[in-house]
Order: C-alpha cells, then structure tokens, then sequence
C-alpha cells in the first residue's frame, strides 16, 4: 500500500514538472484531471494522466523486463 502511494506522489511530482511539454501533446486535460482555483491560486491534480502515464510506465518496464 506505502509502495503504491509512493509510486503515485513522484508521478505527480514528475508530471507536474513536465506539464507545459505535456500539455502540448493532450495530457493535462483528460477526464479527470481537476482544475480549481482557491483564494485566487490556482491548482491542478492531475489524477486521470498520472494513471494514465503510470500504466504506460508499467507497461513499458514489464516489456523491457
């Protein structure tokens, strides 16, 4: 469980920082990924990408494993 919540808080780390590249190809705006704005901040979760992002990572070391 601690593995799995690990695993999903450096992909938000990651996908944040590679967020304006991303953005250009689609990411970042997918069903579910929340958008808000909070005392005039605005915040992003990307929950719907970071899946999506996580699976192809998954994918892709269980291919070169």
């Amino acid at each position: 469980m601690i593995r799995w919540v690990l695993t999903i808080f450096v992909a938000l780390i990651v996908f944040s920082a590679l967020l304006p590249w991303l953005q250009k190809l689609g990411i970042g705006r997918l069903p579910g990924d929340l958008r808000f704005k909070i005392f005039g901040k605005e915040f992003f979760l990307p929950f719907a990408s970071t899946l999506l992002l996580s699976m192809l990572v998954a994918l892709a070391g269980r291919l070169l494993h």
